[in-house]
């Protein structure tokens, strides 16, 4: 294969037949596809663990490849949610009638063909079928070689799926994986109305170098707790454990602790069991390093200027100490990338001022950054959670995979 036009041509093509399809022929598509998932679980797994045999099980994104039987339930079972979502699509946003007599309207409309590249998540290709046929938009995935098997298994139950309701297979496409086709799907500007990179922060930056396609960023995530002098510290290690252990792979995680210099030891004396029992790697500054060395924790070492601001997505976290509030704020607005940021107190001042002065697409006060997700707030599986300012921020779900368009009524009028 030279060229992936073909595929861009037909997926352009395929647009039209998905806007003729009803609110409820798309949520049909979506029952039937869960229940083709549910049917072919083992089929599913032979196909992954072709996959997780080629990669180290120690690799932080092995997680993140992995499918069981639980997760391909799960799986289904979000698809289902998503078709019971409301139709983001054809809302009256306003209307007015002009003194010529034109009915002016503006409606959402779906964005049309969306590109989704992404890396060893699997999972991802569900998610965003699922939620670009339920908003009426064509997708191509281009997911990572990795999880190649995997993907092929599940877009070929879609086009299985498309077949049985007599429906166009290039609604939703997977891509080659081949690295010469990437600046070919970024660069489609006739084919593709938006590129959507979930992944890395190599994998952001490239596309975002590299598209002339409009980018909406997701994925990469720098998360911070802050542990403030008033925080509740039976509070503060439940939360710090869970953002850190729960499910170390993925973007929402904890990466750094900040931590008052007046609790630093009392905290850091009640969260070592924890970390202990899962075997946590600390990378900690000066004062941080020598509590946790007169602690006796033995996975600890000094931290570098390369542990602040670094995406862990394993069970490894960095440690800070701070001596005020605003010496919090300025690590967290050096080195975050503006996805989820945690302060645990009891200050209500401090907690507003956080709130509000904290650039991130989910801000928190006594809770665990792992709750950023669009199932957890109510919204049904995202495609992402956006870091971005223009067009969506924080989960990039449903409601978000729409634009708007404008319908003019007249009757002979000229201007």
């Amino acid at each position: 294969m030279e060229s992936i036009e073909n595929q861009l041509r037909s997926a352009r093509k395929a647009t039209m037949a998905l806007k003729r399809l009803s609110d409820t022929e798309r949520q049909e598509v979506l029952e039937e596809l869960a229940t083709v998932l549910t049917e072919n679980v083992d089929t599913i797994l032979a196909e992954n663990l072709k996959d997780l045999e080629r990669m180290d099980a120690t690799d932080s994104r092995y997680d993140r490849l992995l499918l069981n039987r639980d997760r391909i339930i799960a799986l289904a079972q979000s698809v289902r949610d998503v078709a019971l979502l409301p139709d983001p699509t054809n809302v009256l946003l306003s209307s007015k009638r002009l003194a010529n007599g034109l009915l002016v309207e503006k409606k959402t409309v779906a964005l049309g063909v969306v590109g989704v590249i992404y890396e060893s998540r699997p999972n991802v290709t569900i998610d965003v079928a699922a939620l670009c046929i339920r908003s009426g938009n064509v997708c191509l995935l281009r997911g990572g070689s990795d999880a190649w098997f995997t993907n092929m298994v599940l877009v070929n139950l879609m086009h299985q799926v498309l077949q049985k309701k007599g429906l166009d297979i290039h609604i939703a496409q997977l891509l080659p994986t081949d690295r010469n086709f990437v600046t070919e799907l970024l660069t489609a500007t006739k084919y593709v109305d938006i590129i959507i990179p979930r992944g890395s922060q190599a994998l952001i930056d490239f596309v975002r170098d590299h598209a002339k396609v409009p980018v909406i960023e997701t994925g990469a995530g720098v998360c911070h707790t802050y542990v403030e002098s008033t925080a509740d510290l039976e509070k503060a290690v439940r939360i710090v454990a869970n953002a850190k252990i729960s499910r170390p792979s993925v973007c929402n995680a904890l990466d750094t602790v900040l931590i008052d210099k007046k609790v630093a030891k009392e905290f850091l004396t009640k969260l070592i069991p924890h970390f202990e029992a899962h075997q946590v790697g600390v990378y900690a500054d000066e004062e941080a390093y020598s509590l946790l060395k007169d602690l006796a924790y033995q996975a600890v070492q000094k931290a570098t200027e390369a542990d602040f601001g670094r995406e862990f997505l394993s069970l490894q976290c960095s440690v800070k100490t701070v001596a005020s509030f605003d010496e919090a704020l300025e690590h967290i607005a050096q080195y975050s990338s503006k996805h989820s940021e945690c302060i645990i107190s009891q200050d209500i001042q401090k907690i507003d001022t956080f709130m509000d002065t904290v650039d991130a697409a989910a801000v928190y006060a006594n809770a665990s950054t792992r709750f950023t997700d669009g199932g957890e707030f109510g919204l049904g599986a995202e495609i992402g959670i956006s870091t971005q300012k223009l067009h969506a921020r924080g989960p990039f779900a449903l409601e978000k995979l729409v634009t708007e368009k404008w319908f003019v009524t007249g009757d002979g009028q000229v201007r």
